[in-house]
């Protein structure tokens, strides 16, 4: 802040004058640097943006705008923002953009649908934005009718289809699914069952599908998947359901940390010990999985990468509209804890 020549016991915010009388160049060249543009030498461009840093010197976004004839925001379409993961994606891009200097606004679908996902789509297209970033993990999204809503407007999916062809940043949930299955197999079980996320969205898919196949490929035979609704709720009568089959299972991988909750309570109640009896393997890592009873092996994704990641490639296409369209990914890892250990004939 700088205070105020007229009442010194007033301070003002900093203005671009401010910024290049404090760095010694001119007020276009504070503009230049401010607008992102090239033709500044480097050892000017951090000479004003220390000067900026010191000032606490923040852009006027308005003015901004008519300057440079963008609106200097983005535009979030978040998806079921009930649940951890599509939660922590969106304020991970939010906070990464807002580093970036750019507003935000936002449309939140909570139904689950593609009909509701083409409406948001529909309704942050009519808004003067400068790119956007979708939120969109659900299968049947049509990706050519959303480009062609948007138009020129850049913009990056999060989540999408494996396989698009689109400017997209998303998790390998096939490596995840992998990591878990080779942690089992490493234990020595070999009676697997399966608690999957709702199969319409991709990520839940794509692991229920890996698992089978990370299965065969292992020589193991494919226990029963019950499918879910990403709650506790969901996971415990998920497995009530498993149990009631009475199929062999010494492991459960289940599509998220939350419903592994409510799987351990199910077992528990039915008479069967978290990991003596049955081994869990979640998915999300959340921030409580190390204090569940027993702490949760889980398979862990950086939603901080991918806020990161989504708005560095978002900012690369408004600077370069024509960057070739692609897939960024990002690898799971997997946290052990207690909640997995040697099935009872190998222990």
């Amino acid at each position: 802040m700088v205070t105020d020549s007229r009442s010194p016991s007033r301070v003002r915010r900093p203005t671009l004058d401010d910024v290049a009388r404090a760095a010694g160049v001119s007020y276009q060249t504070v503009s230049r640097v401010v607008n992102d543009q090239p033709s500044v030498a480097e050892a000017t461009r951090e000479r004003v943006l220390h000067a900026i840093k010191a000032l606490d010197y923040r852009p006027n976004r308005a003015a901004r705008s008519l300057a440079t004839r963008r609106s200097n925001t983005i535009g979030i379409v978040g998806f079921d923002t009930r649940y951890f993961g599509p939660s922590q994606m969106l304020v991970n891009i939010e906070a990464a953009l807002k580093r970036e200097g750019y507003g935000l606004t936002f449309t939140s679908i909570d139904d689950g649908t593609v009909a509701a996902l083409q409406r948001a789509s529909s309704e942050i297209a009519d808004q003067h934005l400068d790119g956007i970033v979708m939120i969109a993990p659900i299968a049947g999204a049509d990706v050519e009718s959303i480009s062609d809503l948007f138009g020129a407007t850049p913009f990056v999916m999060i989540d999408a289809e494996p396989g698009e062809a689109v400017h997209s940043v998303g998790i390998d949930q096939a490596h995840g699914v992998r990591l878990a299955v080779e942690h089992l197999v490493g234990l020595g079980h070999r009676h697997v069952c399966e608690i999957s996320g709702p199969l319409r969205w991709n990520a839940a898919r794509e692991r229920h599908e890996t698992l089978r196949s990370a299965l065969e490929v292992a020589g193991l035979e494919r226990g029963p998947s019950i499918e879910a609704d990403w709650t506790a709720a969901g996971g415990f009568a998920a497995a009530r359901r498993l149990l009631a089959t009475r199929a062999p299972c010494t492991a459960l991988v289940v599509g998220n940390d939350q419903m592994a909750l409510g799987a351990i309570r199910a077992l528990r109640d039915d008479g069967y010990r978290v990991p003596e009896d049955v081994s869990i393997v979640g998915f999300d890592d959340v921030p409580e999985a190390a204090f569940f009873d027993p702490p949760l092996t889980t398979v862990r994704q950086d939603f901080e990468a991918v806020g990161r990641q989504c708005a560095e490639y978002l900012t690369t296409l408004l600077k370069a509209p024509d960057t070739p369209r692609h897939r960024r990914v990002l690898f799971p890892t997997l946290v052990p804890r207690a909640s997995t250990a040697r099935p009872p004939e190998a222990a």
